[in-house]
């Protein structure tokens, strides 16, 4: 099966959205079950993972609007990235958590659904 650049931007940003919600709940339970990890929720972190969030996206999900010419992928994207995007105004710590989980789900989604709509 040969994949485009652009289906593997997708796969790169649900990779990506798993990975962000992996170390979004495992530095929760770290911080709560032992009170040390905190540094994993540094903001920085947070900077750099929504800068690389919105590349990939922009390639993938942007590209793939003009392919099949829906914009439900970039819709569910764009929101999300939205959501990841106000987590870091958010005061650092479970609200700001609970709102990058949704984001990198919904990130994930319009990646997913993107991918469904080229084959179409």
């Amino acid at each position: 099966m040969h994949l485009s650049i652009r289906q593997r931007f997708d796969r790169v940003g649900v990779v990506l959205s798993g990975l962000c919600l992996v170390h979004c709940l495992a530095s929760i339970a770290i911080l709560a079950a032992f009170g040390f990890g905190g540094e994993l929720l540094a903001p920085e972190f947070h900077k750099w993972g929504l800068a690389v969030a919105l590349i990939v996206a922009a390639v993938a999900i942007g590209w793939g609007a003009i392919e099949h010419r829906r914009a439900g992928p970039f819709v569910v994207a764009m929101t999300g990235l939205t959501f990841m995007g106000g987590a870091l105004a958010a005061p650092h710590g479970f609200f700001e958590a609970v709102l990058t989980i949704i984001g990198v789900v919904l990130v994930s989604i319009g990646h997913i659904v993107n991918m469904r709509c080229s084959r179409a």
